[in-house]
């Protein structure tokens, strides 16, 4: 996996240089090569001339034909699920609404049963195609997880306290293609991160911050090739982060904090939040409703403090911004960059890159078939992860289905 992982950072490198880079013998590196390329992970290209005298070096790629991960974004509006390959480009893809968005079990088993199916249209051959190999699933949940046991603790904007989300999944998968398979889950904000980071060609990214702008805030972290989840799992929460003293009441009891001014629940008002609501909320800002524009120029520029905040507390080399608020444009972005700009201006300094996701409304999706790849070719932190669960009170160990 490692070997892998080198590929996927520097495609197109040699047998030999691997060797370098590794520090394995060229025998070790041409073996594990041949059975990876076997196994469907690798796939060797035309020669490439170099002009030396000798056999000329065979670039490596990451191989796009053969293996697929699955992804599913249980969102608070609707459920998405996909199939990639392992580039992260979209084999297919289901949107799904919740027959009832109240009941967890309910729309874990939607989602849980299109992965199925896609593991079953994937799995099949087609034309000249073979068909795939699944090697993992990913769930992005929009709240506070427990990764080791697979339970979401609590997700506000669904009313979803301590829900068995692993367990749901390997009921209802049982017997079907995607029994035995490894199963990981983390926040929202966490995978759309790995997926800017493993599939964007942002390897050379880092640190990076993704930062998810919804209902509510959050941010996922990548610091030195590894996702930042924090003592208890909960890192990234920057939702809650204090940016106006005595500012108005967020949903946890502070003051002030980014939801409360950033959030799109702030900006919402006294409308329920759902759906058509946003959809609103978006037209009116388009007509250029003066009001509402008023509103959401205010919230972009606290946005602005915020990604000050996040330059000043990781230093990263880019922060990405996704979610939902995205489709308020340039209403939004536009103040926030320029009161970056300012802060940059007056501390002398050059700021991160601030960019837009890649995957726009399938980031999380795709970010948590992101996390399935990041998992499996990482064996080691899967194994501290199954070691944490067995410390804990689950019954299960690990809480997740890892691999016969």
């Amino acid at each position: 996996m490692a070997l892998v992982r080198q590929v996927s950072l520097q495609p197109g490198l040699s047998r030999a240089a691997l060797a370098d880079v590794l520090g394995l013998t060229k025998s070790t590196i041409s073996l594990l090569v041949r059975e990876l390329v076997d196994e469907g992970w690798l796939t060797e290209s035309e020669l490439l001339v170099t002009g030396e005298v000798g056999r000329r070096a065979t670039p490596l790629h990451l191989d796009p034909s053969h293996l697929a991960l699955l992804g599913a974004d249980l969102g608070v509006d609707e459920a998405r699920v996909v199939a990639t390959n392992l580039l992260g480009e979209v084999l297919d893809t289901r949107i799904l609404t919740y027959e009832d968005a109240g009941d967890p079990e309910s729309c874990i088993r939607q989602a849980t049963v299109a992965l199925v199916k896609l593991a079953k249209r994937v799995a099949r051959p087609g034309g000249n195609a073979p068909g795939r190999r699944v090697l993992g699933v990913g769930f992005g949940l929009h709240g506070a997880v427990d990764e080791a046991r697979g339970i979401l603790h609590h997700a506000p904007h669904l009313g979803w306290r301590d829900v068995d989300v692993a367990g749901i999944v390997q009921a209802h998968v049982a017997g079907s293609p995607l029994d035995g398979l490894p199963l990981y889950m983390q926040n929202e904000a966490n995978v759309a991160a790995l997926g800017e980071f493993e599939f964007a060609d942002q390897s050379g990214t880092d640190p990076l911050i993704y930062l998810s702008i919804g209902y509510g805030v959050g941010a996922g972290v990548i610091v030195h090739d590894g996702l930042l989840t924090g003592l208890s799992g909960f890192a990234g929460e920057v939702g809650h982060t204090i940016l106006q003293a005595g500012g108005p009441l967020c949903s946890c009891g502070r003051r002030g904090c980014a939801d409360a001014l950033i959030g799109l629940d702030s900006l919402l008002g006294r409308e329920r939040p759902s759906h058509p609501a946003l959809e609103h909320l978006f037209q009116r800002v388009a007509e250029g409703d003066a009001a509402t524009c008023a509103a959401v120029d205010a919230a972009g520029r606290q946005l602005g403090i915020l990604l000050n905040n996040l330059w000043a507390g990781f230093d990263p080399m880019a922060i990405v911004i996704g979610g939902p608020a995205l489709q308020l444009g340039d209403a939004f972005i536009a103040p926030a960059r320029h009161v970056l700009a300012a802060y940059a201006h007056a501390a002398m300094l050059q700021p991160p890159a601030i960019r837009t996701s890649h995957f726009g409304a399938q980031a999380v999706a795709v970010g948590a078939a992101a996390l399935a790849r990041y998992r499996v070719t990482r064996p080691l932190d899967v194994q501290s992860i199954a070691r944490s669960a067995a410390r804990g009170s689950s019954p299960r160990p690990a809480g997740l289905a890892l691999p016969h």
